[in-house]
């Protein structure tokens, strides 16, 4: 089972220094969240950069929040980022839930699940080279991997699960412990035969953590709560903060027993030695 770390969002700036030592160890993947009304760094252009101080790594957008972009730019922007990270790109999307994103997006909230559905449809069509639409010519370039980036679709809903099996190559659980990830894992199965793809769905599992002095731990807290405001559960989310060895080793280790093949590690605390406690704790 891979591990990947999840990126601290407090200064955008370190965030090139996180991909560089990342880069030099045992880590998969490096994710980055998406929100529109907050303060973090954009993703895409984000990742680009980190794409750029790397060779190996792979870059991940978890997840991106789709239906706040226009369908035309994203096809473009995804495809150029998987191309200049030669396909280390996988493209974690979702429809988010805050109200605000959607306000100062100027889409309808209650559509965006449409929206997004229309969306992959187009992104799918622009990837794999055919013009974009009536009088309307290909958009390129050509993205590294045939037929677009990797994409994992996040979320609980039915319908998020439904759109790996219409349109994804997997799934990207969070904030759940693993007996109830287990459902929604054994969920994508189902539904991946239910469309008759080929093979079997990439299963992605997404856990907070934090390690190191009190200071420390307590400012990823401040993190988790302040970001998880919105949906009435921030006690519930800041209190799931993995803060031991121990604690991390059994969730990763409960979450490959279930059929993970990756687990991310979301960073919250924004100190780079996070990566260093990290590697000594699992590898």
């Amino acid at each position: 089972m891979n591990i990947g770390l999840g990126l601290p969002i407090d200064d955008p700036a370190q965030l090139p220094a996180w991909a560089r030592r990342a880069d030099t160890g045992p880590f998969s993947t490096l994710g980055l969240l998406d929100r529109l009304v907050y303060d973090n760094p954009e993703p895409l252009v984000t990742l680009a950069a980190l794409a750029g101080a790397t060779s190996r790594i792979r870059v991940q957008t978890e997840v991106l929040l789709a239906p706040h972009h226009s369908t035309a730019l994203l096809a473009k922007q995804t495809a150029t980022l998987d191309r200049l990270s030669d396909g280390r790109f996988t493209l974690g999307i979702g429809v988010g839930g805050r109200l605000d994103d959607c306000r100062a997006a100027g889409i309808d909230f209650h559509r965006r699940g449409h929206r997004l559905d229309e969306q992959m449809t187009l992104l799918r069509r622009a990837w794999s080279g055919e013009p974009y639409g009536d009088g309307i010519g290909p958009i390129g370039p050509a993205p590294a991997r045939c037929g677009g980036p990797e994409v994992l679709f996040g979320g609980f809903a039915p319908a998020a699960l439904e759109r790996v099996g219409r349109f994804g190559d997997g799934f990207l659980g969070a904030a759940l412990p693993p007996r109830h990830m287990s459902g929604l894992f054994r969920g994508v199965e189902a539904i991946w035969q239910k469309y008759d793809r080929p093979g079997r769905p990439r299963l992605v599992a997404q856990v907070s953590v934090a390690l190191g002095p009190r200071t420390t731990v307590d400012l990823a807290r401040r993190n988790l709560h302040d970001y998880y405001e919105f949906t009435g559960r921030a006690d519930y989310m800041a209190n799931g903060l993995l803060t031991t060895t121990r604690q991390i080793r059994e969730a990763t280790d409960a979450l490959s027993d279930i059929g993970a093949d990756e687990v991310m590690l979301y960073c919250w605390a924004p100190d780079i030695d996070q990566i260093d406690r990290l590697t000594d704790a699992l590898f």
